[in-house]
Protein backbone atom coordinates (compact mmCIF):
# COMPACT_ATOMS: atom_id res chain seq x y z
CA UNK A 1 0.00 0.00 0.00
CA UNK A 2 1.52 3.29 -1.03
CA UNK A 3 0.35 6.86 0.86
CA UNK A 4 0.01 9.40 -1.42
CA UNK A 5 -1.67 12.77 -0.73
CA UNK A 6 -5.02 13.06 -2.27
CA UNK A 7 -7.42 15.94 -2.24
CA UNK A 8 -4.95 17.91 0.55
CA UNK A 9 -4.32 14.37 3.03
CA UNK A 10 -2.27 11.80 3.10
CA UNK A 11 -4.52 8.87 1.78
CA UNK A 12 -2.87 4.93 1.49
CA UNK A 13 -4.07 3.04 -2.25
CA UNK A 14 -3.92 -0.02 -2.51
CA UNK A 15 -5.29 -0.95 -5.88
CA UNK A 16 -6.11 1.43 -8.88
CA UNK A 17 -8.95 0.83 -11.68
CA UNK A 18 -9.12 2.30 -15.05
CA UNK A 19 -11.57 3.30 -17.36
CA UNK A 20 -10.37 2.17 -21.18
CA UNK A 21 -12.24 4.11 -24.10
CA UNK A 22 -11.10 7.78 -23.75
CA UNK A 23 -9.23 7.23 -21.28
CA UNK A 24 -6.12 5.14 -22.89
CA UNK A 25 -6.90 5.28 -26.10
CA UNK A 26 -9.32 8.07 -27.90
CA UNK A 27 -12.91 6.13 -29.01
CA UNK A 28 -14.82 8.39 -31.21
CA UNK A 29 -12.24 7.68 -34.31
CA UNK A 30 -11.64 4.23 -33.64
CA UNK A 31 -15.32 3.90 -33.82
CA UNK A 32 -16.06 5.42 -37.14
CA UNK A 33 -13.05 3.48 -38.55
CA UNK A 34 -14.28 0.68 -37.46
CA UNK A 35 -17.93 1.58 -39.24
CA UNK A 36 -16.36 2.20 -42.32
CA UNK A 37 -14.20 -1.16 -42.68
CA UNK A 38 -17.55 -2.46 -41.66
CA UNK A 39 -19.58 -0.48 -44.65
CA UNK A 40 -16.58 -1.64 -46.69
CA UNK A 41 -17.71 -5.41 -46.22
CA UNK A 42 -21.30 -4.61 -46.83
CA UNK A 43 -19.95 -2.96 -50.54
CA UNK A 44 -18.05 -6.29 -51.12
CA UNK A 45 -20.25 -9.23 -49.83
CA UNK A 46 -23.63 -7.57 -49.04
CA UNK A 47 -24.47 -4.56 -51.60
CA UNK A 48 -28.19 -4.07 -50.79
CA UNK A 49 -27.21 -3.79 -47.20
CA UNK A 50 -24.29 -0.67 -48.04
CA UNK A 51 -26.86 0.92 -49.94
CA UNK A 52 -29.72 0.76 -47.28
CA UNK A 53 -27.59 1.49 -44.54
CA UNK A 54 -24.48 3.77 -45.45
CA UNK A 55 -22.72 4.58 -42.22
CA UNK A 56 -24.67 7.08 -41.02
CA UNK A 57 -27.93 5.21 -41.40
CA UNK A 58 -26.71 2.38 -39.83
CA UNK A 59 -25.49 4.27 -37.01
CA UNK A 60 -28.98 6.35 -36.23
CA UNK A 61 -29.80 2.05 -36.91
CA UNK A 62 -27.86 1.18 -33.46
CA UNK A 63 -28.83 4.11 -31.60
CA UNK A 64 -32.53 3.63 -32.04
CA UNK A 65 -31.79 0.08 -30.84
CA UNK A 66 -30.05 1.09 -28.08
CA UNK A 67 -32.96 3.09 -26.99
CA UNK A 68 -35.66 0.43 -27.55
CA UNK A 69 -33.93 -1.77 -25.25
CA UNK A 70 -33.25 -0.42 -22.15
CA UNK A 71 -32.83 -3.39 -20.81
CA UNK A 72 -29.28 -3.56 -22.77
CA UNK A 73 -28.33 -0.71 -22.53
CA UNK A 74 -25.08 -1.60 -20.92
CA UNK A 75 -24.25 -4.48 -23.23
CA UNK A 76 -22.73 -2.56 -26.72
CA UNK A 77 -22.09 -6.24 -28.43
CA UNK A 78 -25.61 -7.11 -27.53
CA UNK A 79 -27.15 -4.02 -29.33
CA UNK A 80 -24.84 -3.82 -31.87
CA UNK A 81 -26.27 -7.38 -33.04
CA UNK A 82 -29.36 -6.31 -32.57
CA UNK A 83 -29.08 -3.55 -35.20
CA UNK A 84 -26.89 -5.84 -37.63
CA UNK A 85 -29.86 -8.27 -37.55
CA UNK A 86 -32.08 -5.47 -38.65
CA UNK A 87 -30.35 -3.94 -41.16
CA UNK A 88 -29.32 -7.52 -42.68
CA UNK A 89 -31.73 -10.50 -42.00
CA UNK A 90 -34.12 -8.74 -44.38
CA UNK A 91 -32.37 -8.49 -46.87
CA UNK A 92 -31.00 -12.17 -47.55
CA UNK A 93 -28.74 -12.40 -44.96
CA UNK A 94 -28.04 -15.36 -42.10
CA UNK A 95 -27.41 -15.21 -38.73
CA UNK A 96 -23.78 -17.02 -40.15
CA UNK A 97 -23.60 -14.12 -42.09
CA UNK A 98 -24.68 -11.43 -38.91
CA UNK A 99 -21.89 -12.80 -37.59
CA UNK A 100 -19.50 -12.67 -39.60
CA UNK A 101 -20.52 -9.03 -40.11
CA UNK A 102 -20.10 -8.24 -36.07
CA UNK A 103 -16.57 -9.97 -36.64
CA UNK A 104 -15.44 -7.69 -38.80
CA UNK A 105 -16.75 -4.80 -36.83
CA UNK A 106 -15.02 -5.84 -33.32
CA UNK A 107 -11.91 -7.12 -35.20
CA UNK A 108 -11.77 -3.35 -36.32
CA UNK A 109 -13.01 -1.48 -33.27
CA UNK A 110 -9.50 -3.15 -31.78
CA UNK A 111 -7.22 -0.85 -33.93
CA UNK A 112 -6.89 1.46 -31.19
CA UNK A 113 -4.29 4.12 -31.40
CA UNK A 114 -3.07 5.02 -27.37
CA UNK A 115 -3.04 8.26 -26.24
CA UNK A 116 1.18 8.93 -26.21
CA UNK A 117 2.73 7.71 -22.76
CA UNK A 118 -0.18 5.44 -22.11
CA UNK A 119 1.68 2.21 -22.65
CA UNK A 120 4.95 3.34 -20.03
CA UNK A 121 2.54 5.17 -17.48
CA UNK A 122 0.87 1.69 -17.25
CA UNK A 123 4.15 -0.13 -16.78
CA UNK A 124 4.95 2.26 -14.41
CA UNK A 125 1.55 1.93 -12.55
CA UNK A 126 1.16 -1.66 -12.38
CA UNK A 127 4.68 -2.34 -11.23
CA UNK A 128 2.85 -0.64 -7.54
CA UNK A 129 -0.01 -1.23 -7.82
CA UNK A 130 -3.06 -4.43 -8.42
CA UNK A 131 -4.93 -2.33 -11.87
CA UNK A 132 -8.37 -4.05 -12.80
CA UNK A 133 -9.74 -2.69 -15.98
CA UNK A 134 -13.48 -1.58 -15.45
CA UNK A 135 -15.47 -0.41 -18.43
CA UNK A 136 -18.72 -0.13 -20.00
CA UNK A 137 -17.71 -1.01 -23.68
CA UNK A 138 -16.13 -4.36 -25.02
CA UNK A 139 -12.45 -3.47 -25.37
CA UNK A 140 -10.66 -6.80 -25.60
CA UNK A 141 -7.12 -6.31 -23.75
CA UNK A 142 -5.44 -9.22 -24.97
CA UNK A 143 -6.32 -8.11 -28.80
CA UNK A 144 -4.96 -4.54 -27.89
CA UNK A 145 -1.88 -6.09 -26.15
CA UNK A 146 -2.09 -4.27 -22.71
CA UNK A 147 -3.80 -7.17 -20.65
CA UNK A 148 -0.24 -8.26 -19.02
CA UNK A 149 -0.89 -5.02 -16.93
CA UNK A 150 -3.97 -6.13 -15.45
CA UNK A 151 -4.99 -8.10 -12.58
CA UNK A 152 -8.45 -8.40 -13.58
CA UNK A 153 -11.06 -6.57 -16.18
CA UNK A 154 -14.34 -5.94 -15.01
CA UNK A 155 -16.86 -4.99 -18.05
CA UNK A 156 -20.76 -3.93 -18.08
CA UNK A 157 -22.07 -6.73 -19.90
CA UNK A 158 -20.16 -9.23 -17.70
CA UNK A 159 -21.43 -7.82 -14.97
CA UNK A 160 -25.11 -6.69 -15.76
CA UNK A 161 -24.94 -3.09 -15.00
CA UNK A 162 -23.18 -0.20 -16.48
CA UNK A 163 -21.56 2.65 -14.37
CA UNK A 164 -21.86 4.86 -12.37
CA UNK A 165 -23.48 1.87 -11.03
CA UNK A 166 -21.77 1.70 -7.53
CA UNK A 167 -21.96 -2.16 -7.70
CA UNK A 168 -19.40 -2.29 -10.41
CA UNK A 169 -17.11 -0.14 -8.86
CA UNK A 170 -16.79 -2.19 -5.58
CA UNK A 171 -16.58 -5.34 -7.66
CA UNK A 172 -13.52 -3.63 -9.31
CA UNK A 173 -12.45 -3.23 -5.44
CA UNK A 174 -13.00 -6.97 -4.99
CA UNK A 175 -11.31 -8.26 -7.73
CA UNK A 176 -8.19 -6.49 -6.37
CA UNK A 177 -8.83 -7.12 -2.67
CA UNK A 178 -8.89 -3.63 -1.54
CA UNK A 179 -11.39 -1.32 0.28
CA UNK A 180 -12.70 1.19 -1.82
CA UNK A 181 -11.62 3.90 0.69
CA UNK A 182 -8.18 2.44 -0.55
CA UNK A 183 -8.69 2.51 -4.15
CA UNK A 184 -8.45 4.73 -6.31
CA UNK A 185 -10.20 5.05 -9.95
CA UNK A 186 -9.09 6.68 -12.83
CA UNK A 187 -11.30 7.60 -16.01
CA UNK A 188 -12.54 11.10 -18.37
CA UNK A 189 -15.87 11.02 -17.84
CA UNK A 190 -16.99 13.08 -15.38
CA UNK A 191 -20.68 10.83 -14.15
CA UNK A 192 -19.70 7.69 -15.42
CA UNK A 193 -16.12 7.75 -13.56
CA UNK A 194 -15.96 10.37 -11.14
CA UNK A 195 -19.43 10.19 -9.60
CA UNK A 196 -19.70 6.42 -10.13
CA UNK A 197 -16.21 6.07 -8.10
CA UNK A 198 -17.12 8.83 -5.37
CA UNK A 199 -20.62 7.22 -4.56
CA UNK A 200 -19.13 4.22 -4.17
CA UNK A 201 -16.28 5.07 -1.83
CA UNK A 202 -13.25 5.85 -3.81
CA UNK A 203 -10.93 8.14 -4.39
CA UNK A 204 -11.37 9.38 -8.20
CA UNK A 205 -9.02 10.76 -10.99
CA UNK A 206 -10.06 12.59 -13.90
CA UNK A 207 -8.75 12.87 -16.54
CA UNK A 208 -9.82 15.45 -19.32
CA UNK A 209 -8.50 18.59 -21.32
CA UNK A 210 -6.93 21.49 -18.87
CA UNK A 211 -9.60 23.95 -20.17
CA UNK A 212 -12.56 21.78 -19.25
CA UNK A 213 -13.23 23.47 -15.77
CA UNK A 214 -15.31 21.53 -13.00
CA UNK A 215 -18.47 23.35 -12.78
CA UNK A 216 -19.46 23.10 -9.53
CA UNK A 217 -21.14 19.99 -7.60
CA UNK A 218 -21.85 16.98 -10.27
CA UNK A 219 -24.61 15.24 -7.75
CA UNK A 220 -26.04 15.46 -4.85
CA UNK A 221 -26.99 11.49 -3.95
CA UNK A 222 -28.35 10.44 -0.45
CA UNK A 223 -26.53 12.76 2.14
CA UNK A 224 -23.10 13.33 -0.07
CA UNK A 225 -22.40 15.96 -2.41
CA UNK A 226 -19.76 15.37 -4.64
CA UNK A 227 -17.89 18.34 -5.64
CA UNK A 228 -15.35 17.17 -7.65
CA UNK A 229 -12.45 14.73 -8.32
CA UNK A 230 -10.11 14.22 -5.51
CA UNK A 231 -7.23 14.47 -8.66
CA UNK A 232 -7.19 15.86 -12.04
CA UNK A 233 -4.92 15.00 -15.49
CA UNK A 234 -4.83 15.51 -19.03
CA UNK A 235 -3.88 12.08 -19.23
CA UNK A 236 -2.42 9.15 -18.05
CA UNK A 237 1.26 10.02 -18.52
CA UNK A 238 1.01 12.97 -16.78
CA UNK A 239 -1.02 11.45 -13.87
CA UNK A 240 0.95 8.58 -13.44
CA UNK A 241 3.85 11.35 -13.33
CA UNK A 242 2.14 13.06 -10.08
CA UNK A 243 1.51 9.83 -8.77
CA UNK A 244 4.80 8.23 -8.70
CA UNK A 245 7.32 11.12 -8.74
Amino acid sequence: MKTLTIGGRKRQIAAISLDLDDTLWPIAPTIERAEARLHAWFESYFPDVATTYPVTAMRALRERIWLENPALQHDFTATRLLSLRDAMLPLGALEADVQTAFGVFFDARHDVTLFPGTREALQRLAARWPLVALTNGNADLNRIGLAQYFHARIDARSFGAAKPDRGIFLAACNAAQAKPQHSLHIGDHPHQDVFGAMNAGMHAAWITDPSNAWRGPLLTHADHVFEGPHLRAANLSELCASLLD
